[in-house]
């Protein structure tokens, strides 16, 4: 790669990553070299693209507005050197997956670790986050595809994969640890415990569904933190069955008398280019996952 598309890639991982050292690491660069690329750039251009202070970076107005401009020329070298590997037979190429936490936990590194047996020399840039994290970056191109919970935004297209039940979890001792199936209804009258996932939650449906209303005592955005609250006999809460999957922690973990479940699928922006490794991985993840 020429040093010029070098210094956009290196502009435009710094501005996702609000860092340049966080850039440097992705990009497999030396911190100064990257800050010396923007600097060039910036210098070339005769503008500021970065704000730099102890906390990391920030776009100034000027590279808010290049930024897309940019990052599309990145895009556009990525699709040329897709379909190069393509014509050499996909002896490399880069697959960029978005993920939630407990698919990026209990499925991604089986199903990578399967598709390395016949494609050794692909890599892979992972971001974890929640459903509207993923979905976004999609839409934004920032990953090739994602792991989500249906429905989906306007302009993904998805690939079904797995309907995941959702169970509830208390302390080990818990009075209602010996129901089974656990009433829906008893858990409003625990201190609930919420995993935020976004804009959406299918918890909160739930019990929307069945026009009810939990004693939210405590959000957070990780589901370890939530196991480990239970079992600190701090509350309960309704989490899915797959990141209970070799659960760490000592609690219960109960079927609820309603259905319900999340449907997961995995995800790429419709009309864009599909490099030949991600239509690789693609096949691969639903005739594993039929298997």
């Amino acid at each position: 790669m020429d040093l010029t598309l070098q210094k956009y890639f290196a502009f435009v991982k710094t501005a996702e990553l609000g860092s340049i050292s966080r850039a440097a690491q992705s990009l497999h660069y030396s911190q100064s070299g990257v800050s010396r690329m923007i600097g060039a750039l910036e210098e070339e251009w005769g503008v500021s693209l970065l704000e730099r202070g102890k906390n990391g970076t920030r776009l100034t107005s000027e590279g808010t507005r290049l930024l897309p401009l940019v990052r599309d020329v990145c895009r556009e070298q990525e699709r040329l050197l897709a379909e190069v590997d393509s014509l050499h037979g996909l002896q490399s190429g880069l697959i960029r997956i978005g993920a939630f936490a407990s698919v990026a936990t209990h499925w991604l590194p089986g199903i990578i670790k399967d598709f390395q047996k016949s494609w050794p020399n692909i890599s892979y840039e992972l971001l974890v986050g929640n459903y509207t994290d993923v979905q976004n970056w999609i839409l934004e191109g920032r990953v090739d595809c994602g792991f989500l919970r249906l429905p989906a935004k306007p302009g993904l297209k998805t690939i079904f994969l797995k309907r995941d039940e959702l169970a509830a979890i208390l302390p080990e001792n818990h009075r209602l640890a010996a129901s089974s199936p656990l009433p829906l209804s008893q858990l409003c009258e625990e201190p609930f415990m919420l995993v935020e996932q976004g804009e959406s939650s299918e918890i909160l449906e739930i019990f929307e569904r069945w026009q009810l209303t939990p004693r939210i005592h405590f959000r957070a955005w990780d589901d370890y933190t939530i196991m480990a609250m239970a079992e600190s006999e701090l509350g309960v809460s309704i989490l899915p069955k797959l990141i209970l999957e070799r659960c760490p922690y000592r609690i219960a973990i109960k079927s609820l008398d309603v259905p319900a479940y999340r449907d997961i699928a995995i995800a790429f922006k419709e009309g864009a280019h599909i490099s030949a490794a991600v239509k690789k991985f693609l096949e691969h993840l639903q005739n594993m996952l039929q298997e």
